[in-house]
């Protein structure tokens, strides 16, 4: 098996990119480099999935495009991303109508403050490198990974 050019991690002799660090890799780059996300790191691909209110449409593009189809991690972020923001838009559309018909309005602000308080600290920890698995939104999405392979978990 050869080893990374960038990091030295082993990686499959057919990987277009390091799985570590994500590297684009002399033999098979050529066949996959091709593309708005062949220079993008897994990394900073899954830093843009918690981007508040538009980070579902980088979950949508990494979960639609073959370039980290193999990377269990980047799938990982770009599920908990999007449901994530599914949260937002239940509390958005979905809540808010009803607890203002019941008089609990003011409870809105606080439901949407804690979402954007939680992509935050999404963002600064997947800057990080640390992986957090939200209670309910990160159990939807280790799920949603474990589905589309029949690999070990995160």
């Amino acid at each position: 098996m050869p080893f990374c050019t960038h990091c030295g991690t082993q990686v499959q002799s057919t990987a277009a990119f390091c799985q570590s660090c994500g590297t684009a890799q002399p033999g098979a780059a050529a066949a996959a480099g091709i593309g708005p996300l062949a220079s993008l790191k897994p990394r900073n691909a899954s830093i843009l999935c918690y981007v508040p209110w538009i980070g579902w449409i980088m979950s949508l593009v990494i979960l639609s495009t073959a370039r980290f189809r193999a990377d269990r991690l980047v799938r990982f972020h770009a599920f908990q991303g999007l449901y994530l923001f599914v949260a937002w838009m239940i509390v958005d559309i979905a809540l808010e109508p009803v607890l203002r018909v019941s008089g609990l309005r003011r409870i809105i602000p606080i439901l949407e403050l804690g979402l954007v308080a939680t992509w935050i600290l999404m963002l600064v920890k997947t800057s990080a490198n640390e992986l957090i698995r939200l209670p309910i939104v990160g159990e939807m999405a280790d799920r949603s990974v474990n589905e589309q392979s029949n690999s070990r978990p995160l």
